[in-house]
């Protein structure tokens, strides 16, 4: 078959379509001619190397043939039945300069059948292509026109363009033109380009949605300065992503280069070998390699890969079409090069077939005949290829797993931020049902969340929860105050005496009011105890930095809510007397992004009630403290900043300030021994080198004034007798700590003995010990062996008291043989009864309340040990 102007060439299905016009005629000696649109199925056969025709069918029109031709073919999705079939459309010349377009569909079984046809006074030339319906499209006079099969009417759109650079279908969108056309200014404010733009540029590239007739702007698909020069786009994928469409796609230019463009920015560029490029299409290999078809003018095409970078890996010259398909039905595509001769031979006579890896096939070459090795060596290849896409595709299942539980426990924190959220706005939140649950599919995997609890247990916490929550006082917080200390943000909340001493393992959250939907709204910040005596003369500071490093890590289930396991908990001692402070402190820089943030202000306590045994019942409350709000200018303008001024001898730093200085600094607490002479040196020390001086509300805390890096810090000076002092340091940092002590070892007595102190004196830290570990004895005894306590007050396991055998009921039970029976019967419910003893069971609610105790009783002794260490 010679290849001509009357000739089109199309790939479906692995197959080779090629479609011819030839004149008949039909009745011998008649006047009337025909025009036959002859098809051709060629199939690529990999014994010979060559395309054999596998059928063939015949399309009959009237007229004459010189008025006929082939405009376009493509294969087009049928919008009757979904199925995609081959489309070519027609054109018929007549009188008036009328020209008759027809629109033809080829089936399986080669008979055409003419979809509809139109009419129109003047030729389609600009921009023509067919997409489902099937549907024409055309450019003419700067002006967008199209038709389909459901409605045949010529329709018009609202817009005009230069050119149309693709045509296809969009994610939510349906079928999509992109095109480029002379920018104006805009008629609104709002608008998405700025007026300098389409000043400079001249032009701007969009997409029209064909069924809906909405405008797309460009810059979702590249920035409107690759408008002027782009002369053909693909688009490899596009998707809805929180309402948001996301398109990859490249784009050939006038500058003869490729450029690859990802959610409208550009991701890699990659030089052209040839110049006027004029069309791009891809392809998907073996390899799973991505190739991009740039075709040009000149008759020329090149591929690019796109792996790390976009790179020309192969090029032919005098091209006459590549087509893409899958034509040896390995699963996978291959490129067709059909290559321009001039000898007057088939069109499929020179060609070559490649997917530029394994697959390497040209014409007039036998590979059996002409390199025999070279058989043995593909097929070790392609063992190994395969041997290494079984490994790759163990290692994506391995991926795919792993990105599927790191959703799982994306959406696990969400959820949890949800239920802290409601339970701060105090909504009623929801839990899913284990039996109710619905999965939803994401990535074809199934992702659910269910209760951890059963229903039954879940409900009746609720219900005790909300009995507990009732019982809270409305007004616990005396006040609620906020200090900005260098990068820190500090919240304090003062508890009302009555309160606070029914309380224990208290913290703070701070959670954002505004509902974030990709970050946490729960704010990471670690938390202080404060006590103030009412008198101002002691102050003891309980901070959770002071943790033993290998202490054991056991669980609260009942106790621990998602907030507290964010945030590290609270180290707090109940002490009789007095009011206490919380205070959670927070890094600063994070929230100044959001210029200005309210945060609502959460308290997790657990009560504490004494029962018969001496133990303590503990159970979880949370309370809603109140709103801060934090915002740049009033930073600027130190609103929430520390005020330490000198006021005669003292300072008249706020309550408020000095337990922010003391919640972000660091304390540490030296014994100072000295043998040979006493210890005033120090308190000289303190308040001329040091330059301190004692706050007004706090005469035992003094404050540096002292100009440098020791600025800030906070000293506690404590004298037992003239030989022996404590002396706390609040300090910044480490170094601060080391400057402060290298000053004081130059005034101490070099045979005086300074030693880091942990948490308390030696005798104090022994005897909570002792109190500890009686604590975790009585508490494992009373857990595990309830008959113990029963023992104690008279009573034994069995329902009727133990009748214990002694020697001389002994004897005389063995002289006879009822004695013997009798005796036999009471030792064998004296074994069952121990069995029962050992042998007990409960139920899982018991069994999780026990391992509760153990662990608070375990962990406190931990913590006394690791200080005495």
């Amino acid at each position: 078959m010679l290849m001509g102007d009357q000739e089109q060439l199309l790939s479906y299905n692995g197959e080779v379509l090629i479609f011819h016009l030839s004149k008949t005629t039909h009745v011998e000696g008649a006047t009337d001619k025909t025009t036959d649109l002859c098809v051709r199925r060629m199939v690529f056969n990999r014994d010979s190397n060559l395309f054999d025709q596998k059928s063939s069918g015949v399309f009959s029109m009237h007229g004459s043939h010189l008025k006929s031709g082939i405009i376009c073919c493509s294969c087009t999705t049928d919008s009757r039945t979904g199925i995609i079939l081959p489309c070519i459309l027609m054109k018929k010349k007549k009188r008036n300069n009328v020209v008759k377009y027809l629109v033809l569909l080829l089936h399986s079984s080669n008979q055409f059948e003419q979809s509809f046809h139109f009419k129109l006074d003047y030729e389609l030339k600009e921009d023509i292509r067919l997409f489902t319906g099937p549907s024409v499209l055309w450019r003419h006079a700067n002006k967008l026109f199209y038709i389909s099969s459901g409605t045949c009417s010529i329709r018009s759109a609202p817009v005009q363009l230069s050119s149309v650079v693709w045509t296809g279908e969009i994610a939510n969108e349906g079928t999509v033109v992109l095109g480029i056309r002379t920018a104006s200014l805009p008629e609104r404010e709002d608008v998405e380009f700025s007026t300098s733009d389409r000043a400079i540029w001249g032009s701007e590239f969009f997409g029209f949605a064909v069924e809906t007739e909405k405008v797309l702007t460009g810059p979702c698909f590249m920035p409107h300065a690759y408008s002027s020069v782009i002369s053909s786009v693909y688009i490899c994928k596009s998707e809805m992503w929180r309402k948001r469409l996301r398109i990859s796609l490249v784009a050939v230019t006038r500058k003869n280069q490729l450029v690859w463009f990802q959610d409208g920015l550009p991701k890699g560029v990659c030089e052209l070998p040839y110049e006027k490029p004029c069309s791009v299409k891809a392809a998907v290999t073996s390899s799973s390699d991505l190739l991009f078809i740039v075709s040009f003018t000149s008759g020329n095409s090149c591929v690019v890969q796109k792996k790390d970078s976009l790179q020309v890996v192969s090029q032919w010259e005098k091209v006459k079409s590549v087509l893409v398909d899958d034509f040896i039905f390995s699963g996978s595509e291959q490129l067709l090069v059909l290559f321009k001769n001039d000898s007057g031979t088939d069109v499929l006579s020179t060609f070559k077939l490649t997917d530029l890896g394994m697959v390497n096939y040209a014409s007039g070459i036998s590979y059996k005949r002409d390199v025999p090795a070279a058989e043995g060596l593909q097929e070790n290849g392609l063992l190994t290829v395969k041997a290494l896409e079984t490994r790759l595709q163990a290692g994506h299942t391995s991926v795919q797993e792993l990105r599927q539980h790191l959703r799982l426990k994306k959406r696990v924190i969400l959820e949890s931020c949800r239920a802290l959220i409601d339970l701060v706005e105090e909504r009623t939140h929801v839990l899913p049902m284990a039996k109710e649950v619905k999965c939803r599919r994401n990535n074809r995997s199934l992702l659910c969340l269910v209760s951890l609890w059963d229903d039954v247990e879940n409900t009746q916490s609720l219900s005790e929860d909300t009995t507990l929550a009732s019982e809270v006082p409305e007004h616990f917080t005396e006040k609620l105050w906020q200090r900005v200390v260098g990068d820190s943000l500090v919240v304090g909340v003062k508890l009302i005496e009555p309160f606070y001493l029914s309380l224990s393992d208290v913290s703070l959250s701070l959670v954002m009011d505004k509902n974030f939907s990709v970050i946490s709204p729960i704010i990471e910040c670690r938390n202080k105890i404060i006590k103030l005596n009412k008198a101002f003369s002691t102050l003891a500071v309980s901070s959770c930095e002071m943790e033993p490093p290998p202490k054991k890590m056991k669980l609260d289930l009942h106790c621990k809510n998602d907030v507290e396991k964010e945030f590290p908990m609270t180290c707090s001692r109940d002490q009789p007397g007095g009011a206490k402070t919380v205070v959670a402190v927070t890094s600063l820089s994070p929230l100044l992004a959001f210029h200005r943030v309210c945060c609502t202000v959460v308290l997790h306590a657990k009560t504490q009630k004494r029962q018969s045994d001496s133990l303590q019942e503990s159970k979880k409350i949370t309370q809603v403290c109140g709103k801060v709000l934090l915002g740049l200018e009033d930073i600027s303008n130190g609103k929430y900043s520390i005020k330490m001024l000198r006021d005669n001898n003292y300072c008249t730093g706020s309550m408020e300030d000095i337990l922010a200085v003391l919640a972000v600094s660091v304390r540490f607490s030296f014994q100072i021994l000295s043998s040979d002479c006493t210890l005033t040196p120090v308190k000289s020390w303190l308040l001329e080198e040091m330059e301190c001086i004692p706050f007004k509300e706090c005469h035992d805390h003094i404050f540096c004034h002292k100009a440098g890096d020791v600025y800030g810090t906070v000293f506690n000076w404590t004298l037992k007798n003239p030989f022996e002092g404590v002396l706390t340091l609040f300090c910044r940092n480490l170094t601060v700590l080391f400057q402060c002590l290298h000053s004081l070892t130059r005034v101490l007595p070099p045979s005086c003995d300074v030693k880091l102190l942990r948490s308390g004196s030696k005798t104090v830290l022994t005897e909570k010990l002792a109190l500890a570990l009686e604590k975790e004895l009585l508490t494992s005894r009373y857990s595990f062996f309830p008959n113990e306590r029963k023992a104690e007050t008279g009573f034994t396991w069995g329902s009727e008291p133990s009748k214990k055998i002694s020697d001389a009921n002994m004897t005389s039970l063995l002289d006879s043989e009822e004695g013997i029976q009798k005796f036999r019967k009471q030792l064998q419910d004296e074994r069952e009864e121990c069995v029962l003893r050992m042998n007990q069971t409960m139920n899982g609610a018991l069994y999780q309340e026990i391992a509760l105790k153990t662990s608070e009783s375990q962990l406190c002794s931990d913590k006394i040990v690791w200080s005495l260490s």
